[in-house]
């Protein structure tokens, strides 16, 4: 079965099981998994895409307006995937839905007038990798990794925040994927915000670069620190202490273990290293997908990790943070965003092997 075709199957499966007679998929996330990475959007910063999908037990349909059609029947090739096109004026998209849903028992990957909410359903759905996935998973991993590399070794003092995104938003569409996620902090700001957008303030010493990369649906997220001369030992305290919890997520996230379980391992090295409550300041990550996080892990978490699947972990200190995105393999598990050219620690575990995690990369 190919990839389209068990995604197709995935569909009809969660018609079937809330006896529905159609879906609408209208986020931008839904429309690349369900297309195989086709790309329905038009600003970035969209949710919903300018082209829906209808699926039905007997159709496939695109739904979109003038301006959108021939892009997505001509380079996404959604034509000979065997999607039905359902184009209108783009000053009448709306009633084309309506038109094609009437009288029918509907169900969305959101909110949509009438419709039954599968948002968490699809969220499973598309956390849950097929090969061909991984393999272009790899692909994304490798391009965000070599473009925070290369921003984080071009860092000087006196930048601001605003040039260093630019760098690393340069250096990530140069390569073919999108920042979707840009975020830079410096100095003070580290220490005061978790999700810092980028401002004119200058560096001095202390940076932290935040990258969420999307490519064909895609996202991968890493996060890496640098700092000019030598690093404060509390600091340094920081940084360890949040390696060793970032191990431990990595290291428990294993087929059939439970997101909550994994959890309370993580809080746990938390509290070992003295740091009991910061997991509280900020969420801890979860599976990575076609969103940068297609759930988040809670302490109360039921869901369980398959083969296969991609996580990114985020556990923060403040002032530090480790982050990268993972696959879980049969065996091990393979950091797909790992910086070769960047320095990690060897964090080795009470019943595991070594895992390195990035370190703060001290500059001169």
């Amino acid at each position: 079965m190919t990839e389209w075709d068990e995604k197709q199957a995935r569909l009809q499966t969660l018609l079937a099981q809330h006896q529905l007679d159609a879906l609408l998929l209208q986020r931008v996330s839904s429309f690349a998994w369900a297309t195989c990475g086709a790309a329905s959007y038009v600003n970035l910063a969209a949710s919903d895409g300018a082209a829906s999908l209808l699926v039905t037990p007997s159709g496939r349909y695109v739904v979109t307006n003038n301006i959108e059609a021939a892009r997505l029947e001509q380079e996404e090739k959604l034509g000979e995937q065997g999607w039905q096109f359902r184009t209108a004026p783009w000053h009448e998209t709306s009633t084309v839905i309506a038109e094609l849903t009437r009288g029918l028992k509907l169900g969305a990957d959101g909110a949509y007038p009438g419709a039954l909410n599968l948002a968490n359903e699809m969220a499973r759905l598309r956390a849950h990798l097929t090969p061909e996935e991984g393999e272009r998973f790899r692909v994304l991993g490798r391009i965000c990794a070599d473009a925070m590399e290369q921003t984080i070794r071009a860092l000087r003092p006196g930048q601001t925040e605003y040039e260093i995104a630019a760098r690393l938003g340069q250096e990530t569409q140069a390569r073919g994927a999108q920042p979707i996620v840009n975020l830079i902090a410096t100095d003070e700001r580290i220490f005061k915000f978790r999700h810092p957008l980028p401002t004119g303030k200058r560096l001095e010493r202390y940076a932290m670069l935040v990258l969420c990369g999307r490519q064909a649906g895609l996202v991968c997220s890493l996060t890496r620190l640098a700092h000019f001369g030598k690093l404060p030992d509390d600091l340094r305290r920081k940084a360890d202490a949040c390696a060793r919890v970032d191990a431990a997520f990595i290291a428990a996230t294993r087929p059939g273990e439970t997101l909550g379980r994994i959890f309370q391992r993580a809080t746990a090295a938390y509290a070992d290293a003295g740091f009991a409550d910061e997991w509280r300041l900020h969420h801890q990550g979860g599976p990575a997908g076609y969103e940068p996080r297609e759930y988040l892990a809670t302490p109360a978490s039921s869901d369980v990790v398959a083969g296969g699947q991609a996580y990114a972990w985020n556990p923060s200190i403040t002032g530090t943070k480790s982050e990268d995105t993972i696959l879980v393999g049969a065996d091990a598990n393979e950091v797909i965003t790992a910086t070769a050219g960047l320095p990690t620690l060897s964090v080795t575990l009470a019943d595991g092997m070594p895992i390195a995690r990035p370190a703060i990369l001290e500059l001169t």
